[in-house]
């Protein structure tokens, strides 16, 4: 099964409007805008310079002006009626992140200072045809592994590979939009196999440093069937 029917199987299964995920992936193309335009994304992107000199040190996925009226407009991808289309799942995007994970006894003998600590992850497995909603049971697992309530989290990262499984997992968690990918997310900046742990991380712990927020909760969908998450802790 093809992860486009998935999202729509996850849509028909938590009852997820077109209009809604249409509104958050439009919200989603803003936030990207905005973040880029303030400078947000600089820190966390190395400039690559190209055979013939062009430099590439900005992001070219996010689409500025994008609303749920023009996202409206576009037909589904997946399915003949269906909910998910071209505009409301994650673009595909080539793509490279790093982050470099250590012991606190290594970084004090290298004389480095964390940014974080990793508080606790947790993993889920659910019915492949469903793998959207992974998060959901991850989540929860990283939370009571943490001591924590979803209202101790300052910032979420929810991956986007479609907002008809963003939603519904939000929805589940309680995660409200005003901490929910505040810069942006799948949807507008791409979803490059292999890279998107790393980059919501990274996203996700420079978000906290913005808004001087403690814990951090990230979390992505697995195609095969499961769900992993994992909470941070802002040092310093």
């Amino acid at each position: 099964i093809s992860m486009g029917q998935t999202a729509e199987n996850v849509a028909d299964y938590a009852d997820v409007s077109r209009e809604r995920m249409d509104e958050f992936a439009a919200l989603s193309q803003q936030r990207a805008v905005q973040s880029q335009q303030n400078g947000f994304f600089e820190r966390e992107i190395t400039p690559v310079t190209l055979a013939d000199g062009t430099v590439v040190s900005v992001d070219d996925c996010p689409r500025d002006g994008t609303t749920a009226e023009k996202l409206g407009a576009l037909k589904p991808a997946f399915r003949p009626g269906g909910r998910v289309t071209a505009g409301n799942a994650c673009p595909l995007n080539d793509g490279a992140a790093a982050v470099i994970v250590m012991s606190d006894t290594r970084a004090a003998q290298l004389g480095i200072t964390p940014i974080a600590r990793i508080v606790s992850s947790g993993v889920s497995a659910l019915d492949p045809e469903i793998m959207g909603l992974g998060p959901v049971a991850a989540c929860r697992s990283a939370l009571k592994r943490a001591g924590l309530t979803i209202d101790e989290i300052d910032l979420v990262e929810i991956n986007e590979a479609f907002a008809a499984q963003v939603i519904p997992s939000a929805d589940e968690l309680g995660i409200p939009l005003e901490r929910l990918n505040v810069n942006g997310g799948g949807i507008a900046l791409g979803h490059p196999f292999g890279m998107t742990g790393a980059r919501i991380m990274t996203t996700l712990l420079n978000g906290l440093e913005d808004s001087n927020g403690r814990y951090g909760l990230e979390t992505m969908c697995v195609g095969g069937g499961q769900g992993m998450a994992m909470i941070v802790e802002r040092l310093g």
